[in-house]
C-alpha cells in the first residue's frame, strides 16, 4: 500500500503543478457525490470512490491510479476496453472509465475525462478517455495534466474528442496560402528574384506604417513613380521612429532602391489596372498587415521569407539559411529562464525571430513602461551578415514596435569576443548559425561548433547560451570539431542537449538539436548534463501546411521543462543525466540505457516469442538449430 500511496502523491503533485484544484475520493459536488454512492466497481450498488476528482469549467476529471504499469489498462484482443469486475478493480484506466460512465449516467455531468495513471514519478503511464454516458473514446497517453486546466481543456476537447482543428492551425493555413499567392504574384507581375521578393514586401510594410502614406497616392505616374513614393514613405517613417545609427538607416534604404528602379514594379499593367507595386500594397494592407498589427507571436514576415525560400528550392539551402520556427524561439526563452533584466544577443539574426520572441517575453514581464523602453533601446542586440536579411530583420523589428533595436550588418567573426563583451556584455545568447558551410580547410572557421565557441567566449561571465544546430555538430566527427569541443568544456559548461523533432525544419532535411551552455564556468569532471529525446514534441506535418502544433504540444513541452528544471524525474528513454567528455557524442542516443525493469508480462512475452520462433523453425525443417552442439572430447596428455 505504501507504493500505491506514493502514486497518489505523485498524481496529486502533477494536478497541482497544472493549477488544477482537486479532491480525493469525494468531489464536494452534490450531484456527483450522490452518483458515487452506488458506484461500486463490484456492482454491489454500494459506494465507490475514485482516487481524485476535479471540476474544470464544464468538464469533470475522474482519476484512478495503480502502483504498477502492469495494471494500467485491460483490453480485449480487438482493443476493446474490458469492463469485467477484475478489470475494473485491478486496472487504472478501466476503473476510471467505470466511475466516469456511472457518473455520466446518474448525474447531469456528460463531459467527463476519465484518466488512468500507473507507475511512479519516473516510470509511469497517464492515459485519458472521454466519457459521456453512452460512448467511451480512448485517447493518446499524456505526460502532464496541463491540457486539463481551465485555460486549455476546451481546446483539448475540441481537437482530441471532436476532431476540430484549432483556430491557430486554420490561421496558419491561411497565412501559408496567402504567402504562396503573393509569391506567385511577385514572380508573375514583377519578375522578381527570390532574394528580391522579401525586400519589396518589407518596403511596402514599412511604408504602410507611416501615417502620411496612402495607397491611393500610387497612380503609376512616370515622373514620380509609385516606387519613389513608397521609398520616400519608408525614409520618412525611419526618421519618424528614429532608427539609428544613420549608417544603418542608409543601408536599409539602399536595399530598398529596387522599388524605385525596377520598371516591372512601376509600370501600369492592363490586367491589373494599376502598377504591380500598388497591387502588392493592397494585398498586404488587406490580407497581411492586420496580423502584424495585432502583434501576434508568429513571425509573419519570417514565415513569408521561409515560404519564398521553400518555393524557390535553391537559394536558402545553398546559403545554409534555415529560419527558426516560432515555437523553438519561445522554448529558448524558457530554457534560459529569460528575465526583463537580461541583455540578449543573436549573432546570426536572420529575420529577428529570436529577438522578437525575447522582446515579447521581456516586455510581458517588465514592471513598467520605463523598463519596457530600456528593453527596446538597450537590451536587444543582433548581427546579420547578409544585407538583404539584415533589412528584413530590421523591418520585422520595426513592425513589432521596435525600430531602434541594436541590429548591425556585419560579420560575427570580425568582432573579437573582448569587443563584444565590452560593448554589449550579453547575459543571454541565442543562435541558429548557418549550416554546412565549414566543409573545407579554407572555411573550417565557419563550422557550427566554431560559431558556438565564439558566442560562448563573447558572453558576460555566467551568461546563458542556447543554440540550435544539426545533431552532427554535437557528435564532433572531425579532428577540428573534437578540438573545439575540448576547448569549450575547458572554459564553459554544457548543461543540456535536446534532440528535436526531425521535422522541426520542415522540408530542409536537417535533424536538429538544442544545446544549452553556461559561459565562462569550466565544465567540471563531476558535473552532469541532461540529454533529452524530444522528438515527440506534439508537432506534426499536415499536408499543404507543413509543421503544425497539436494540443498535445503543451503537455509535452511542460514535461520537458519540468524535467529540465529538476521538478520531475523521467525514464532514460526520455532523459539521461550524466557526466560528459569532449570525445563523447553530446546526444541522448549516445548516453541512453534502458533503465526499465522488465515486468512479468515482458518475461512471458519473451518466452512466447521464443517458442513461436522455435515452432516456426521446426516446421520448416530447421530443428537442427536447437540441437546441442557436441564438443570433441578433450585429449588427455599423460604426464
Amino acid at each position: 500500500m505504501a507504493r500505491e500511496k506514493n502514486t497518489d502523491l505523485f498524481v496529486s503533485k502533477l494536478l497541482s503543478d497544472a493549477d488544477i484544484n482537486h479532491s480525493a475520493e469525494v468531489s464536494g459536488i452534490k450531484d456527483v457525490d450522490k452518483a458515487l454512492k452506488t458506484a461500486s466497481k463490484r456492482g454491489t450498488g454500494k459506494i465507490g470512490s475514485p482516487e481524485f476528482l476535479a471540476l474544470q469549467g464544464d468538464f469533470l476529471l475522474v482519476i484512478e491510479d495503480k502502483r504498477d504499469t502492469d495494471h494500467h489498462i485491460s483490453q480485449g484482443p480487438d482493443g476493446q476496453l474490458l469492463m469485467d469486475t477484475k478489470s475494473l478493480t485491478d486496472y487504472a484506466v478501466n476503473g476510471a472509465v467505470h466511475y466516469a460512465q456511472h457518473i455520466a449516467k446518474n448525474s447531469s455531468f456528460k463531459k467527463i475525462f476519465a484518466i488512468g495513471v500507473s507507475g511512479d514519478s519516473k516510470h509511469h503511464i497517464i492515459q485519458p478517455a472521454f466519457c459521456d454516458g453512452n460512448q467511451v473514446k480512448l485517447l493518446e497517453p499524456i505526460e502532464t495534466f496541463i491540457n486539463f486546466n481551465t485555460d486549455n481543456i476546451e481546446a483539448y476537447y475540441q481537437e482530441q474528442v471532436n476532431g476540430i482543428r484549432p483556430d491557430e492551425e486554420l490561421e496558419l493555413e491561411e497565412i501559408i496560402k496567402l504567402a504562396s499567392e503573393l509569391h506567385e504574384a511577385l514572380r508573375d507581375y514583377a519578375q522578381l528574384g527570390e532574394t528580391e521578393k522579401p525586400l519589396v514586401v518589407s518596403a511596402l510594410l514599412i511604408a504602410l506604417q507611416d501615417s502620411s502614406f496612402k495607397l491611393e497616392h500610387l497612380r503609376g505616374d512616370t515622373t514620380q513613380t509609385d516606387g519613389e513614393l513608397v521609398w520616400n514613405a519608408v525614409q520618412t517613417h525611419l526618421k519618424r521612429i528614429r532608427v539609428k545609427p544613420e549608417v544603418k538607416k542608409a543601408m536599409i534604404l539602399d536595399q530598398f532602391t529596387i522599388i524605385k528602379n525596377r520598371q516591372s514594379l512601376n509600370r501600369v499593367r492592363d490586367d491589373l489596372g494599376m502598377t504591380p507595386l500598388k497591387h502588392f500594397g493592397q494585398f498586404l494592407e488587406q490580407k497581411i498587415l492586420h496580423a502584424l498589427r495585432a502583434n501576434v507571436k508568429e513571425d509573419i514576415l519570417g514565415r513569408f521569407y521561409s515560404e519564398f525560400m521553400s518555393f524557390s528550392g535553391g537559394d536558402g539551402q545553398s546559403l545554409g539559411v534555415v529560419l527558426t520556427p516560432s515555437h523553438i524561439c519561445e522554448l529558448f526563452c524558457d530554457l534560459v529562464n529569460l528575465k526583463p533584466t537580461d541583455t540578449v544577443f543573436d549573432p546570426c539574426t536572420g529575420t529577428s525571430s529570436f529577438l522578437i520572441a525575447a522582446m515579447h517575453r521581456m516586455l510581458k514581464e517588465a514592471k513598467d513602461d520605463t523598463e519596457r523602453a530600456i528593453i527596446k533601446e538597450e537590451q536587444l542586440h543582433g548581427i546579420e551578415l547578409r544585407e538583404d536579411m539584415f533589412t528584413v530583420a530590421t523591418t520585422n523589428m520595426i513592425l513589432r514596435g521596435d525600430g531602434r533595436s541594436n541590429l548591425e550588418c556585419d560579420d560575427f567573426f570580425s568582432r573579437t569576443s573582448e569587443e563584444i563583451q565590452a560593448g554589449i556584455a550579453p547575459s543571454v545568447g541565442f543562435m541558429n548559425p548557418p549550416y554546412s558551410q565549414g566543409k573545407s580547410d579554407a572555411t573550417s572557421n565557419l563550422r557550427e561548433i566554431s560559431f558556438i565557441e565564439h558566442l560562448l567566449d563573447s558572453m558576460a561571465p555566467g551568461g546563458r547560451v542556447a543554440v540550435i544546430v544539426p545533431q552532427s555538430t554535437m557528435i564532433g566527427k572531425s579532428k577540428e570539431d573534437k578540438t573545439s569541443k575540448k576547448r569549450i568544456l575547458a572554459k564553459h559548461t554544457l548543461t543540456s542537449v535536446i534532440t528535436l523533432n526531425k521535422n522541426t525544419f520542415y522540408r530542409v532535411g536537417t535533424n536538429p538539436c538544442i544545446a544549452v551552455f553556461r559561459a565562462h564556468t569550466p565544465h567540471q569532471p563531476h558535473a552532469k548534463a541532461k540529454f533529452f529525446n524530444f522528438e515527440d514534441d506534439g508537432f506534426i506535418v499536415r499536408k499543404h501546411i507543413g509543421l503544425v502544433e497539436t494540443e498535445s504540444a503543451k503537455d509535452k513541452k511542460q514535461r520537458l521543462l519540468d524535467c529540465y528544471n529538476g521538478r520531475q524525474e523521467a525514464a532514460s528513454k526520455f532523459m539521461v543525466e550524466t557526466t560528459v567528455l569532449p570525445e563523447d557524442e553530446w546526444l541522448h542516443s549516445f548516453y541512453y540505457f534502458n533503465d526499465e525493469i522488465p515486468t512479468e508480462a515482458d518475461f512471458q512475452q519473451t518466452i512466447a516469442d521464443y517458442l513461436t520462433f522455435e515452432f516456426d523453425m521446426l516446421t520448416h525443417g530447421r530443428g537442427y538449430l536447437f540441437e546441442p552442439t557436441s564438443e570433441p572430447a578433450e585429449e588427455v596428455v599423460p604426464c
